[in-house]
């Protein structure tokens, strides 16, 4: 998740007593390098991805208090946030030939494989096909890669308006208000805009005010308070407010007020948890910092084993305090096993293909760039002999 990334800054090397300074051609060349990877935003990734795997992990034993507070506390906040720093990292894409051949490469492509693989295990959990087979309906956690494919393909257009987070509201709530399905995810899409569009408009400068002192202590008592709002919360309201996919018709309540309302409340919770959390977050590099960069191993392969251990007695054989301090301490040990090295070299065919020869080949795509490689290769290894 939040797959694209800014490439590591080359380190500088001081001179030695006597040499000369860098002419301006370095100067220059220097100052176009890309900024390195933002450490804040590699650790804000790991911790959410971990959230994503406890929150999905507690999910069945959620009928126990502290679980079902835990859960809504960490479904306040964890995929607006995710979906935020996506847009942040998506400010780059253009629609050039190679954009859009490494969005397909890194979105499309896997969530093929990985809805095959989710499909494949309920059919032989059921004991036979599933009432749909439609590619067009994602299943469980691959809805982030659908949102993620088409929210990037829009970025051009969102770059180009005058309010767009505004506009991202805007366009939010009236999708609220209209049974849209679940062909593509498309609630979720709406849902979750305004935060993807927020990330867009952010820059680097923004995240220095995250530093402040009184942004550090505001923070921690916003997660202190809604910590304990989760409690009432999870007693009273239905965790459909938390999905962001169903629409505000089929409500109890009336779709317009107070539906829209608690939306908005919603959204803004979400915000100042996002915020919050940030703040929170060491922007220097940890033990954990590295491990920022594989989050989409993660998410695609949590989902697999989440599906089969649900399928198992896991969940049948503890229940209480137990269930949930061993929920908790596998659902953190699923996500570090899936950051392992050899764990991401047997998954890289699934989550990092690289299927290229059903791709056109074009003078700015991949397909060309890999065709011109096995071109060098081959000359290279005849001129050897």
């Amino acid at each position: 998740m939040a797959s694209s990334t800014t490439s590591p800054a080359p380190q500088s090397t001081a001179n030695g007593h006597g040499a000369t300074g860098p002419s301006s051609e370095a100067r220059a060349s220097a100052a176009a390098r890309p900024p390195g990877r933002d450490a804040r935003l590699d650790n804000a990734k790991f911790i959410l991805i971990a959230l994503v795997v406890v929150g999905h992990a507690i999910e069945p034993i959620s009928d126990y208090g502290p679980a079902s507070a835990l859960y809504y506390w960490i479904y306040f906040f964890h995929m607006p946030a995710f979906i935020m720093i996506s847009g942040y990292l998506s400010r780059s894409f253009d629609s050039s030939s190679m954009r859009v051949e490494k969005l397909v490469l890194t979105l499309a492509v896997p969530y093929l494989i990985f809805w095959t693989i989710h499909q494949t295990i309920y059919t032989v959990e059921r004991g036979g096909l599933p009432d749909t087979l439609s590619v067009l309906k994602p299943t469980w956690t691959l809805w982030f890669l659908v949102a993620l494919f088409l929210w990037r393909l829009t970025v051009p257009v969102w770059q180009r308006l005058r309010w767009p987070v505004a506009i991202a509201v805007v366009i939010s709530l009236f999708a609220t208000t209209a049974d849209l399905g679940s062909t593509l995810s498309i609630g979720r899409v709406l849902s979750f805009l305004p935060f993807f569009v927020l990330g867009l408009s952010l820059r680097r400068e923004h995240f220095a005010h995250l530093d402040r002192l009184w942004v550090r202590i505001g923070s921690v008592l916003v997660l202190g308070f809604t910590a304990l709002l989760a409690v009432p919360v999870s007693d009273r309201l239905s965790r459909d407010w938390l999905f962001w996919k169903e629409s505000l018709t089929d409500r109890a309540i009336d779709p317009l007020m107070p539906s829209i309302g608690i939306r908005l409340a919603f959204m803004g919770i979400a915000l100042v948890m996002t915020v919050a959390v940030l703040a929170l977050t060491p922007k220097r590099r940890t033990w954990y910092t590295s491990l920022g960069a594989y989050t989409l191993y993660v998410y695609l392969g949590h989902s697999v084993f989440l599906i089969l251990l649900k399928a198992s007695p896991w969940y049948d054989l503890m229940s209480g305090p137990v269930a949930l301090a061993t929920t908790l301490s596998l659902g953190m040990g699923v996500t570090l096993l899936l950051c392992t090295p050899w764990v991401r070299g047997c998954m890289r065919w699934a989550v990092e293909p690289q299927p290229t020869w059903f791709l056109r080949q074009d003078d700015k795509g991949l397909a060309h760039k890999e065709a011109e490689a096995r071109k060098r290769t081959a000359e290279a290894e005849r001129s050897s002999v």
